[in-house]
């Protein structure tokens, strides 16, 4: 504060003037004196001087001379007041000043309730919480040092609390001093503390740590279902009264204790607050009502979670015998308010007695809790395994007279004539969530509608869990069963998430039939099978690509070395194929298999048909080479291609259009035959093939005829011939 008083002149606040100083501002006493000495000379004027006081009126006119001295009084004025208030201003702040540095003298004196009652008052005095823009500095200055004066205060008591309640490990007690020593002050009476917390504001702050500690090593003991600890309270008296105050937790004899009455439970707690009540809050009414607010939150959670809660009945039949925890429950809250900690108004209190009388809705959330449990369980427990008595000799196909699969892993499809063959955990899902569905149908509205949620959870859980678990095994990045299962899942649990609402809609209570929606899921599920079967079938592909680039084109296969590399992609290529054939045949839908490895083939045939066709010389033997590679190819795939004609051979057509002949299916099977035709073919029956629209039917267009015509035959007159009456048909 002195450079403050520094910078005012405490003399600038006085009224003397110089008098001889034409510019010094005159006061009331000096303007009534120039009054009389102004009025005085008029008795003396003569009718010879009245031109010269006209004449002097009219240069300067008497009233322009009273406003100018009007204007400067009021300027004397308005600066003395402000300068006085200046100096009342100073004094405040020298007094708030010299009232912050008592209250910090004071706490370390040990006068902890007078210098609580004056942070109580400066925080008044100083507006703390209500400032306002353009306030002098000072203020400023000043909620600085009352901020830190409270923070000490805070620190100060908070190691008072922490000296007064301690927790011993090794008796395992809860020790409570009476006489207090921290920083030097010694022999300050708990009580005195709890005052000075109570005037200052911030019982709840200092109370927290020993909240803290009383809920971990008190309560939660004493909540503890089936092994609860017991307590045991001393006093130590001395000459000047109690000195010190001991809770001694000690551990149950009966580790089979189960308090399904919640009564033993119950008297436990109400024998830790009591204790708190009398030993740390005095009997005080409004700190254990602090303390209630502190702590009740967290005992409450505690009971519910470590009591309550695993108490819930398991079915409707027990309700009845949970009537009894409700009624303990409520003498255990009433008990608690008369000790006034609880509070007597407010019903957010009694979250015990709400959550024992909400028991149907506890009941139902535990139900929710098991289903999503047991869905988890079996999405994580998935392998992915394929039924041991499956074989892949039987057509999945509902009515074709084969004995039906006895496996639970092969399932019909609601809205197709087909079956598929699914995980153990799909299956297991679906009967978890018919099973649901079923106590739906039977129960209250409330437990219901909690049903639902769980059906409809239990149901996600397969998108949220099995994508994460395959990907961090990384079971999609090769040809396997996994995928294909995976794809199998999500086709069959959208169609039957779709059947679900025409399946049990009715029979569902009144107050849920137009909430129960379930047709909002069947689309995702439906997207991510298909996403799932296209990243197979393009692994599939671009594992073909490569095998088939370590052909180099086909060129050069008369050479005996190349004719062996090729020879070795074709045959890496069918090896691949075979893979797949096998995997996808007795998992996959009659349909979807044969749509899927026709997309497979057409690549392979549609790549190595253009590989040859792009060869620019071949000699003769080269020609015999490729038709013999075209052919051992056929041949090693013809188990393949049979499987794929054969894939519709029943009286059911399905719902895709896949019935059609093979090589409408896969355009390039009819195109790599005739290519292997073609290789030891006469150039005039060539030329007569694609007059004959023969070609062009097989997908050979007149550029690619024509450079393979150029490539194996030597220029020549037939040749040109030839090309022109090729060219020629290509005009009409």
């Amino acid at each position: 504060m002195d450079p403050l008083f520094d910078r005012i002149n405490v003399r600038d606040l006085l009224s003397g003037h110089d008098l001889s100083d034409p510019s010094t501002p005159l006061s009331t006493p000096d303007l009534r004196a120039s009054s009389s000495a102004a009025s005085n000379p008029t008795l003396f004027i003569s009718n010879q001087n009245v031109s010269g006081i006209l004449s002097l009126i009219s240069d300067r006119p008497i009233d322009v001379e009273i406003r100018k001295l009007v204007d400067e009084i009021g300027r004397t004025t308005k600066e003395a007041r402000e300068k006085r208030e200046m100096l009342g201003l100073l004094k405040i702040i020298v007094g708030i000043c010299e009232r912050l540095e008592g209250a910090r003298s004071a706490f370390s004196d040990g006068r902890l309730r007078f210098a609580a009652e004056e942070v109580k008052e400066l925080k008044k005095a100083l507006r703390i919480g209500d400032e306002e823009e353009g306030e002098p500095i000072v203020y400023g200055l000043l909620r600085k040092q009352w901020a830190d004066l409270f923070d000490e205060m805070q620190d100060l008591f908070s190691k008072f609390m922490e000296n007064a309640v301690r927790f011993e490990q090794d008796s395992r007690t809860i020790r409570v001093k009476y006489k207090l020593c921290v920083d030097k002050m010694d022999g300050i009476e708990l009580h005195t503390v709890m005052e000075a917390m109570d005037v200052a504001g911030i019982l709840d702050y200092s109370l927290a740590k020993a909240a803290d500690l009383i809920i971990k090593h008190a309560i939660t003991p004493a909540v503890s279902y089936g092994s609860p600890a017991m307590f045991a309270e001393d006093v130590n008296q001395g000459s000047e009264g109690i000195s010190e105050a001991v809770l001694k937790i000690l551990p149950s004899q009966d580790c089979k204790i189960v308090d399904v009455d919640g009564d033993a439970i119950y008297a436990r707690v109400i024998q830790v607050i009591k204790f708190i009540f009398k030993h740390i809050c005095f009997e005080n009414g409004s700190w254990i009502r602090s303390f209630g607010r502190l702590t009740w939150p967290r005992i409450s959670d505690i009971i519910i979670s470590k009591f309550l809660s695993k108490v819930v009945p398991e079915d409707a039949s027990k309700l009845v015998d949970f009537q009894k925890i409700v009624k303990c429950t409520s003498e255990f809250e009433f008990s608690l308010k008369e000790m006034m900690f609880l509070s007597a108004s407010d019903g957010k209190d009694y979250r015990l007695s709400s959550f024992s009388e909400n028991v149907e809705v506890h009941f139902a959330f535990r139900k929710k809790t098991e289903v999503l449990g047991k869905a988890r369980n079996l999405l994580l427990q998935c392998d992915f395994s394929v039924p041991q008595d499956y074989t892949s000799k039987g057509r999945l196909l509902k009515n074709d007279g084969m004995a039906i699969n006895s496996s639970n892993q092969v399932v019909d499809l609601i809205f197709s004539s087909e079956r598929c063959v699914v995980s153990k955990a799909a299956s297991q899902l679906m009967e978890l969530v018919h099973q649901t569905l079923q106590d739906v149908c039977l129960s209250s509205a409330r437990v219901a509608l909690e049903f639902y949620h769980a059906v409809r959870d239990a149901i996600l859980l397969y998108e949220a869990v099995i994508p994460v678990k395959v990907k961090l095994e990384r079971q999609l990045d090769g040809i396997n069963q996994v995928a294909i299962l995976m794809y199998n899942d999500c086709l069959f649990l959208s169609q039957e998430i779709l059947g679900l609402a025409f399946e049990y809609r009715t029979d569902f209570p009144d107050s849920i039939k137009e909430h129960a929606v379930f047709a909002d899921m069947a689309p995702r599920f439906h997207l991510m099978a298909e996403e799932i079967l296209q990243r197979q079938i393009q692994i599939v592909i671009f594992n073909l690509r490569e095998v088939i680039d370590g052909a180099d084109g086909f060129q050069n296969t008369h050479q005996m070395q190349q004719f062996e590399s090729a020879k070795f992609s074709i045959d890496q290529a069918v090896f691949i194929l075979e893979k797949v054939h096998i995997i996808w045949e007795p998992l996959l839908r009659p349909s979807t298999y044969k749509r899927s490895m026709c997309m497979v083939l057409e690549s392979v045939f549609s790549r190595i048909t253009k590989d040859i066709l792009l060869l620019d010389d071949l000699a003769a033997e080269e020609t015999l080479q490729l038709q013999r590679l075209i052919h051992m190819m056929l041949d090693n795939l013809s188990s393949l291609l049979k499987s794929l004609i054969s894939a519709f051979d029943s009286n059911e057509k399905s719902e895709e259009d896949t019935s059609r002949p093979i090589d409408d299916l896969i355009p390039s099977l009819r195109k790599i035959r005739k290519l292997g035709e073609l290789l030891d073919m006469p150039l005039k029956s060539i030329t007569s093939a694609w007059e004959s629209g023969e070609l062009m039917s097989c997908g050979f267009t007149i550029l690619e005829l024509k450079d393979f015509i150029r490539a194996i035959f030597a220029d020549s007159t037939l040749r040109k011939e030839c090309i022109w009456r090729i060219e020629n048909v290509s005009l009409y």
